[in-house]
């Protein structure tokens, strides 16, 4: 696995990107934009979505798909969530490629998860999943990180482990593909709820609450998909959601604490170059809870302030005023 080809030149795919080159590999990072590739060859830095990290002169920009996916060994995909499937139409990877699948959400109109949506779009490819506590600027910079890779095949999960693998960024490998996704799609959510916690002075016992009954939800959620319960207790489950729901560096805690000081969601967003991917995968993880029969208040509650034009006040009323009940 020599050749690892990034797609997404977000901060995520660029810190990726420098990973996959600190490890020794040749790296191809696809860009959206052609003006972003042509600044990340010409400066060796993204200055739109990384700035201030020097990346190596090694690593090849190009906003030209078929030329990044040709020769692959390996492709790391980190897309935004709801640009997985078009995206992986229009490269179609050849059969038996291992795909890493690195986006965080729920597909919105089909509520699958993005394993699924890969399996659907490009059903030749050896799918793995990566997700785990990771601030991209940290990563990209080669402070210590530890994430899990699942992949159904032990061996490729092996194989991918050792090429990304540094004594900084550590791959801790299973076989569990869903349990690491759903971690990391539903704490988007959970931390949205976290931010509008800060935002509002409600304490941090009212933020640790969410966070414990939000690992609640999540957990519900990934055993009615067969999930291993075991996956949410690490990396990719309670790690990502403890960093996500703690830090103002997170995306999606930000957009909580603002929309919690009382910005509306439209303005909370505008102006922002990357996703909050929890504002999607609140709507899209209630599609296949309902088709579950899993309860979700809190991702609920996200959902309406977001997208329902629901009261912040009223709606944690609301959820305070529950029916008191056994935890769990």
């Amino acid at each position: 696995m020599q050749r690892i080809t990034v797609i997404g030149a977000g901060a995520w795919g660029t810190a990726l990107a420098a990973v996959a080159r600190r490890a020794g590999r040749d790296v191809v990072l696809h860009a959206h934009e052609a003006e972003t590739a042509a600044a990340i060859n010409a400066d060796h830095e993204n200055r739109v979505f990384l700035p201030g990290i020097e990346l190596d002169p090694a690593i090849e920009a190009t906003d030209n798909l078929a030329h990044a996916a040709d020769g692959a060994d390996a492709i790391v995909m980190v897309t935004p969530a709801q640009f997985l499937r078009p995206t992986l139409a229009a490269i179609a990877p050849a059969s038996g490629t291992p795909m890493i699948i690195c986006s965080k959400g729920i597909e919105l109109d089909t509520g699958k998860l993005m394993n699924e949506v890969a399996a659907e779009a490009a059903p030749g490819a050896e799918l793995a999943v990566l997700s785990g506590p990771t601030f991209a600027a940290e990563v990209a910079r080669g402070l210590p990180t530890a994430v899990t890779l699942a992949c159904a095949d032990a061996n490729t999960a092996t194989r991918l482990a050792t090429a990304l693998g540094t004594p900084s960024f550590r791959p801790y490998t299973s076989n569990d593909l869903v349990g690491a996704e759903v971690g990391g799609a539903i704490k988007n959510v959970i931390a949205i709820a976290c931010g509008i916690v800060e935002g509002r002075a409600l304490g941090q016992n009212a933020r640790a609450a969410v966070i414990a009954r939000g690992l609640a939800e999540i957990a519900r959620f990934a055993a009615a998909l067969n999930a291993d319960s075991r996956t949410l207790m690490g990396l990719s489950g309670l790690g990502d959601l403890t960093l996500t729901c703690t830090s103002t560096a997170s995306r999606n805690y930000t957009l909580g604490e603002a929309l919690g000081s009382g910005a509306s969601y439209a303005d909370a967003i505008a102006g922002k170059a990357s996703v909050a991917e929890g504002a999607t995968t609140a709507p899209a993880v209630l599609t296949r809870a309902k088709a579950l029969g899993v309860e979700m208040p809190i991702c609920a509650a996200v959902s309406a302030i977001l997208h329902d034009g629901a009261s912040v006040d009223e709606t944690i009323t609301d959820i305070l005023a529950r029916p008191l009940r056994a935890e769990g």
